[in-house]
Formats: C-alpha cells, sequence, structure tokens
C-alpha cells in the first residue's frame, strides 16, 4: 500500500527532478521505480529514507503493517466514539448471513450490501478490495440489542493504479 501522491510522484517523474518531468511529458519510459516493503525487519529503513518517498506497506496476511492497521482502528473507535473493539483482519466472510457490516466509503458499502444481499459481485470489484475486517465489541451493551454479540465486518476499498 502505498499513498497516491507518492505513486503519481514516481508515475510523473517528478522523483527525478526537471529531467524525469520532461521524460514524462515526452512520453518516454522512465526506469522502474523501485519502492521498498517496509516490515518488522527493516522497519528502520522509514527513517533513513523518509524524505525520499520510497517505501511501502504491505497488508497481506501475516504482515505486521495489516495488525498495525487493527490496532489503529481500535484505537480510532475507541477515540471517536468512546467503546472498546477488537478488530482483526479477514481473509473472507464465513458466515452466510453476517449481522450488520460498515463500508469505510460508499463504493465499500455498495460491495457489502451487495454481498449481504446475495448479489453476484462482478470481479472487477471485487478486486478493489484492499483488505477485510472484523470487529468485535468488548462490551455487547455498547451496541445495538438486535446485534449485539454479532461481529461487524468493514472493508476498506483500494484505488488501484497501474
Amino acid at each position: 500500500m502505498a499513498d497516491l501522491e507518492t505513486v503519481e510522484m514516481h508515475a510523473a517523474g517528478t522523483r527525478y527532478g526537471g529531467i524525469g518531468r520532461l521524460i514524462v511529458e515526452a512520453q518516454g519510459a522512465l526506469g522502474k521505480v523501485e519502492l521498498e516493503v517496509l516490515d518488522r525487519d527493516n522497519a528502520s529503513l522509514y527513517w533513513e529514507r523518509e524524505s525520499r518517498f520510497d517505501t511501502v506497506i504491505s497488508l497481506d496476511h501475516g504482515r505486521a503493517a495489516l495488525d498495525a492497521l487493527c490496532r489503529v482502528i481500535e484505537i480510532w473507535v475507541g477515540h471517536f466514539f468512546g467503546v472498546r473493539v477488537t478488530v482483526s483482519a479477514l481473509r473472507s466472510i464465513e458466515e452466510s448471513r453476517w449481522a450488520w457490516h460498515i463500508g469505510l466509503d460508499a463504493e465499500s458499502t455498495a460491495i457489502l450490501n451487495d454481498l449481504w444481499n446475495g448479489a453476484q459481485v462482478e470481479q472487477g470489484r471485487m478486486r478493489r478490495i484492499l483488505a477485510l475486517f472484523r470487529m468485535d465489541f468488548t462490551d455487547s451493551a455498547d451496541m445495538r440489542a438486535d446485534v449485539a454479540g454479532r461481529p461487524c465486518t468493514s472493508r476498506c476499498r483500494a484505488t488501484r493504479t497501474r
């Protein structure tokens, strides 16, 4: 996962200064752009290269960044809503009729609504899924009574670039 501005900067050649920008404007090919994937073993690279904007994170299962994102969502929910939750990453939704879901944007909500309603979701839309999460409330009294004790499914949408 990379910040869109970082990807656009590399694609536009601005990382290479005026010459890179001229090559892109002339529709020439730039050399391969290397973006280092940060993980626990090489996390210190970020501080050495933070102004170069050439590091990214992987949200693949089993990677530290995905677990860290779960902790950030837990903190965010606690901060804004005053409730304690546990968030975990999912590979797929196993419950055939989950109780409720939250899309983190309009497109995410539309995809989850289609899946919940049993509609076929076109493969191109499904490939836009960046991450899928399960959220459990520590205290079920913080939930609506009709869904208390059941998990919430949420999804992050990716904007894929070339």
